[in-house]
């Protein structure tokens, strides 16, 4: 096998894992709200709208072979559902005033449904997907502009 080969099977790899990741999250994302009948509050909507459609886009840039411009456009959905994210897990701990909260009407983004060995709440596992998956593409994309 080439050099060249090598590092186009390692950069489908690694997109092969955001797809992955991508999809685990958008099924546990659908688990909680139809199995679990957890209410997803605005921010979680906002999250679901930037993680939902990385399932086919990610699955575009695999077949039939690996296409580097997959990540101009799951880049920006990555960060802007990390930084939204992000700002609900603050909200979530506390750190971020509850006035300043955009769920006024309906579940709260406060609303405590789970939490993983005690501290490990739903707005953080989605920040955690998020930020796997920005790190992931940043990753792909200084290795396929070389």
């Amino acid at each position: 096998m080439s050099q060249s080969q090598q590092v186009d099977k390692m950069n489908w790899s690694i997109l092969f894992l955001c797809w992955l990741l991508v999809s685990v999250s958008a099924t546990i994302s659908l688990f909680f709200s139809s199995v679990l009948e957890y209410e997803p509050c605005v921010l979680c909507w906002y999250q679901r709208i930037c993680l939902f459609p990385q399932v086919l886009i990610f699955a575009a840039g695999l077949f039939p072979a690996f296409d580097k411009s997959v990540i101009k456009f799951a880049l920006p959905l990555t960060i802007a559902g990390g930084l939204t994210a992000f700002y609900h897990t603050l909200l979530y701990a506390g750190i971020i005033p509850e006035n300043l909260q955009p769920c006024s009407k309906g579940v709260s983004c406060t609303e405590k449904y789970f939490e993983l060995f005690g501290f490990v709440s739903i707005p953080m596992l989605s920040f955690l997907a998020f930020s796997t998956l920005t790190a992931l593409l940043f990753v792909l994309k200084r290795r396929t502009s070389k």
